[in-house]
């Protein structure tokens, strides 16, 4: 489903991802392992359509994204992805119903049916009207991960998932992650530093200075 080729980024003089050749099958959970710096979130990025290659080619069901024009990645992230952060990125000043409405929004599609659904099934009842300050870490998390699969799309990405959480809650967070993407068969690369995290997928790959290897 999704096919890194030869896949370079540079910042500046640094080559920050060196030849990257990746591929991921649908529904596989792939789990990217690496120190700080060491280019997994950036690789991210590169699959998620918020950044482009210097070289190299990102093909997700047979296109080749690398050749996206601006309107295109636009597109292809609201449609296709489902982002969770490491520092949640919530909007602060709406409630956490509207939180999770933002894709459905985004792509002509006003469903509080769906909503209630995901709020039901993340235990976030009773929470709707409250903003992110009013909710604990793992709960903001939540509200995330309900945000990144409202809008059913085929590619979950989930940055440092657990980086804000203390390990109790960030292993709820993870079960949590796991069990829906299973659910929902979707496909789910995640990148983290921590081996108890990696743990949770099928495979794990992992990158040091700019190279991948298995």
């Amino acid at each position: 489903m999704i096919k890194l080729e030869g896949v370079e980024k540079y910042y500046g003089d640094h080559k920050v991802l060196k030849g990257i050749n990746l591929e991921v099958r649908r529904g596989e959970f792939v789990s990217v392992m690496g120190s700080s710096g060491s280019g997994k979130s950036t690789l991210l990025n590169l699959v998620g359509g918020m950044d482009r290659p210097e070289r190299g080619r990102i093909v997700v069901n047979g296109a080749d994204i690398s050749a996206y024009g601006d309107e295109e990645l636009t597109l292809y992230r609201r449609r296709k992805i489902g982002f969770i952060f490491q520092f949640f990125n919530l909007l602060p000043n709406i409630t956490v119903l509207e939180n999770i409405s933002i894709p459905l929004l985004l792509n002509g599609a006003d469903n509080d049916e769906k909503v209630n659904v995901f709020i039901n099934r993340l235990g976030l009842r009773g929470k709707e009207n409250n903003y992110p300050y009013q909710l604990s870490g793992g709960e903001q998390q939540r509200v995330a991960i309900a945000r990144a699969l409202v809008h059913d799309p085929e590619i979950i990405l989930a940055d440092e998932p657990t980086g804000s959480l203390d390990s109790e809650t960030g292993k709820i967070i993870m079960d949590l992650i796991r069990q829906l993407a299973e659910e929902t068969k979707k496909t789910l690369i995640l990148v983290t530093h921590e081996p108890y995290i990696s743990d949770y997928a099928k495979r794990t790959v992992r990158i040091r200075d700019g190279v991948l290897f298995e």
